[in-house]
């Protein structure tokens, strides 16, 4: 938990088993962290986007769940940051669980046919999510859920590597970006727990701007929702590239990138 010196704010004191490194009530009197709930955003607006566009595509609906997916995890991140209580803690972790168990599907299923349901893996996905969700509210362990997520990241990352390797390697730059950026993500959010210390005395002496960009776990949603976000558009272009659609990488205002189907040419 955050040290004593750490000011109440609006939601009172922190009952959740996690407090990062960010200061509270520095920024705002109304969010507990304010960086780390910001940062956010990137993980709720884009995906809501890619969402809605998915449908006018007339693409499968595990697509669209799967950025409705990372965009609930955002909320709840969001939530959680701002509030440091324990019941939107868990609105922030389990649906890290849930919607990662989506990708998985999605990955592990992109060599079917067309608007088929593989009921065996979603039987298993359903109950591991059970499972994860039945033990983490019992045993409020937070290092149990970052393994049982991290597990799920290695279905992923290993499935990603097979499918570049062998099937269609001219997806190595989406997948290779896409898991470069999360595990700087990864990178960043580890030295924010182990240096935590070291991190808040740097703080003190920065202008508040400049010490902003030291909020690590921040950096850790922007990069981690950038690469969760790099992996559906890489998923949902395997499926697209099996389904005989024409995908094409297009960039919003030159920046942001989304999938787009090209018409198919008529002979």
């Amino acid at each position: 938990m955050a040290p004593s010196a750490d000011r109440l704010g609006y939601w009172g004191r922190p009952t959740s088993t996690l407090d990062w490194c960010e200061d509270n009530y520095v920024v705002s009197f109304y969010i507990a962290e304010f960086w780390n709930t910001v940062s956010n955003l990137i993980m709720i607006l884009p995906p809501i986007y890619g969402a809605i566009q998915t449908y006018k595509d007339g693409l499968e609906f595990r697509y669209v769940y799967s950025f409705l997916g990372l965009a609930a995890v955002g909320i709840g991140s969001w939530c959680f940051h701002m509030t440091l209580q324990y019941e939107m803690q868990l609105l922030d972790e389990l649906p890290m669980i849930y919607s990662t168990c989506v990708f998985v599907y999605c990955l592990y299923e992109c060599f079917k046919q067309e608007n088929t349901l593989g009921l065996f893996p979603i039987t298993l996905l359903l109950f591991f999510s059970v499972s994860v969700s039945v033990v983490y509210l019992q045993w409020k362990e937070p290092v149990f859920h970052q393994v049982m997520y991290g597990a799920l990241v290695a279905c992923l990352v290993m499935r990603s590597i097979f499918i570049v390797t062998w099937v269609y390697p001219w997806l190595k730059p989406m997948c290779y970006i896409s898991l470069s950026v999360f595990l700087l993500g990864f990178l960043l959010w580890n030295i924010d727990n182990l240096a935590c210390d070291s991190l808040r005395s740097t703080r003190q002496r920065l202008p508040p701007v400049v010490g902003a960009v030291t909020q690590f776990h921040a950096w850790w949603h922007i990069l981690t929702g950038l690469g969760s976000y790099l992996h559906i558009l890489f998923s949902l272009q395997i499926r697209s590239i099996y389904l005989k659609h024409r995908p094409k990488v297009k960039f919003i205002c030159g920046v942001w990138p989304m999938l787009h189907m090209e018409a198919q040419k008529t002979s």
